[in-house]
């Protein structure tokens, strides 16, 4: 089946740019000749847009005014993108940056999104500054904001959704044919599980992309690394493409090397997961700032720079050069993600808004679902991220379909699942108590008939398991043998740190806890089967610091032999993540992550090429991106990455891709 992957016309990689001659306030301290030595760094490290900022304070003096100083110093800024073949995407409302909000004098606390006066200006603002460079070479989309929700606030989602088309509408009265977008950050419902008003799915209505803001903490090095991949994967509900707006880290949070590594690891993993365009944050660090707002109170902020505050390449600026070079050798704009066969269920609980549901379970039902896409990276088996519909109901097609640690799909849904295994697919379903004291255990239906068991749940309370989870398969599983065993930590709090007690009917258990208690019943549905497990085993992960890998992903490898899901290019380390594009000459770009923090060499299992009637694979040729034959193996550095094709095509229209990490 095919995965999300809707891409804009062009690729977008650049960064978000202020000039270090004023930040924020660049406007009032314009420098042609330094804008001029910013960008030319820029361009000269492969990057070819930039995302660009109105201030609103100083381009709106006052009501129905423009500020035509500042205007012209645009306008002298477009000039300087073209002279170097670059592009720009313009922001309107700026009115929060950087740990600070900005209000126009005027604005006089008037709410940005439902007072109609307000609400005017705004649109007389986009649409006059729209009309003055619609026309012009270096503008290549439009954003009506900058993070509004932390600026104008939360407000119901019909109010914001009226204003967000409000404002689009006024790109277009001013003549803006580019792609637009809101620069919300895309925080919304369906990806945060947070109801900001700023819903992901109903502004893709007015849009033409999506922008994921991504600057997230974690406690687990692999987490961090895809967590901005399967942020891609949530915001795509709306079927729009998706440009990673802004991301980064300040230098004062990370050392060069590292902080070159996470570039390296976000940049990779969000280009399997389907990301179109990439723009940093930001251009530049602004050491000459540091007494000025808001700089002065959130100093870190000065030091999110690719370059330092002399112009100076930082070590991100090498990844992101380095990543140009592949997009350019790739032809991405030719490249489509590589179909699957499993698919991975976000229940509709995330973003469907039920009466009486907390945030809390909502929010629990996204690291649930990010847990069993790093489990299922880890496998080697690559997933498209599929949605519940409202009220129950999942698409069809896929020959293994992953639930993680679900406590709760609509009742259709569970019957779906019974008619999906009788149709040949392998379902898989985990259980979770959840983690509220409230309606505690598993909101399913159709347990026997979907199983093969009934639960043995006492009403009210829960039963704990032991801090590390043992599991002996008493039967072959797939790939794994009968007596072979699986651990799993325990984590989570005193609700969901459980595992459900069956009493098994017409189910097959496989595999048993050291109480000999069932932890994994299959139960066999014509030509398909359904898989339970009775312990949430990714809610026990995404619970745990430093918990990856972990043994789910050897589950999910076992689920993908048990579904006769083939890998072409095998890879059986869990710290080597394996993705595919396919370009449209038939050439096949298998791009390796490694999650090892030390050189490693990394056999390759499995060779990448046609299937012949037999079901033998033909080996259709593994070369690196210089050509090279590859044998059965590639050395990657400490969390390096290398691309590997396969497949056809013109050899000579690749080239080569020295630095990521492969040797």
């Amino acid at each position: 089946m095919e995965r999300h992957d809707h891409r804009l016309p062009d690729v977008w990689l650049g960064a978000n740019f202020w000039s270090r001659t004023g930040g924020p306030l660049m406007w009032r301290h314009y420098s042609p000749t330094v804008v001029r030595e910013e960008l030319s760094v820029l361009a000269d490290h492969g990057l070819t847009m930039t995302r660009s900022f109105f201030y609103w304070p100083d381009f709106q003096p006052a009501p129905e005014c423009l500020d035509e100083e500042k205007v012209s110093h645009f306008a002298d800024f477009l000039a300087a993108h073209a002279e170097l073949g670059m592009t720009t995407v313009p922001t309107f409302i700026v009115g929060h940056m950087s740990g600070e909000n900005w209000d126009p004098s005027w604005r006089a606390d008037r709410p940005i999104y439902s007072d109609v006066w307000m609400v005017s200006q705004q649109a007389w603002f986009i649409e006059h500054l729209t009309a003055r460079f619609a026309d012009h070479p270096a503008i290549a989309g439009w954003l009506i904001s900058n993070e509004i929700p932390i600026y104008g606030g939360q407000a119901p989602e019909p109010v914001v959704t009226a204003w967000a088309r409000l404002m689009v509408q006024a790109v277009r009265a001013g003549g803006g044919r580019q792609p637009v977008s809101i620069g919300d950050g895309a925080w919304g419902l369906e990806v945060s599980g947070h109801d900001s008003g700023f819903s992901v799915r109903r502004l893709a209505e007015l849009t033409d992309f999506v922008g994921p803001h991504v600057y997230a903490m974690e406690t687990d090095v692999i987490r961090s690394h895809l967590k901005a991949a399967f942020i891609c994967e949530l915001a795509a509900v709306g079927d729009r493409p998706v440009v990673l707006e802004e991301f980064g880290l300040s230098s004062d949070f990370a050392s060069g090397a590292k902080a070159e590594r996470f570039y390296r690891q976000f940049l990779f993993t969000t280009l399997t997961a389907g990301a179109t365009g990439w723009i940093a944050w930001n251009n530049t660090d602004y050491d000459d700032l540091a007494a000025q707002r808001p700089y002065s109170h959130h100093p870190f902020e000065m030091h999110f720079g690719i370059t330092d505050s002399r112009g100076r390449p930082k070590p991100p600026l090498k990844a992101l050069e380095e990543f140009s070079g592949v997009l350019a050798a790739i032809e991405l704009t030719r490249c489509r993600r590589a179909d699957v066969d499993a698919a991975l269920v976000v229940p509709s609980y995330l973003s469907a808004g039920y009466p009486f549901h907390d945030e809390a379970q909502r929010r629990l039902a996204a690291a649930h679902g990010e847990q069993a896409y790093i489990a299922a990276r880890e496998a080697g088996l690559p997933v498209g991220v599929i949605r519940e519909k409202e009220d129950g109901g999942l698409p069809e097609g896929y020959r293994l379909y992953l639930v993680p640690s679900v406590k709760e799909l609509a009742g259709p849904s569970w019957l779906q699942l019974a008619e999906l295994a009788r149709g040949g697919a392998t379902v898989y379903v985990s259980y979770c108590a959840g983690e509220s004291p409230d309606q505690r255990g598993p909101w399913w239906s159709a347990t026997e008939e979907l199983f093969g068991v009934r639960n043995d749940l006492a009403y009210g309370l829960n039963d704990p398991v032991d801090d590390v989870v043992t599991i002996r398969f008493t039967a072959d599983f797939g790939d794994i043998r009968a007596g072979q065993t699986l651990e799993f930590t325990a984590a989570g709090n005193e609700n969901s740190r459980a595992y459900l007690p069956v009493e098994v009917i017409d189910g097959r258990v496989v595999a048993v806890d050291r109480n000999g208690r069932p932890m994994i019943v299959v139960k066999e549905h014509d030509s398909g089967r359904a898989v339970l497990s009775t312990i949430p085993v990714e809610h026990f992960a995404a619970r745990r610091r430093g918990a990856n890998p972990e043994d789910t992903w050897r589950l999910y490898q076992a689920l993908a032999s048990l579904a006769s899901i083939p890998r072409p290019l095998g890879v059986d380390d869990p710290r080597v993540l394996v993705d595919s594009l396919e370009r449209d000459d038939g050439v096949v770009f298998h791009i390796l992550v490694s999650e090892h923090p030390d050189r490693a060499r990394i056999r390759l299992d499995g060779r990448p090429g046609l299937i012949k009637p037999d079901g033998l694979i033909k080996p259709d040729g593994l070369t690196d991106l210089d050509g090279e034959p590859v044998g059965d193996s590639v050395l990657l550095d400490p969390y390096g990455v290398a691309v590997l094709r396969s497949g056809a095509g013109d050899a000579e229209s690749t080239g080569g891709m020295s630095g990521t990490g492969a040797s």
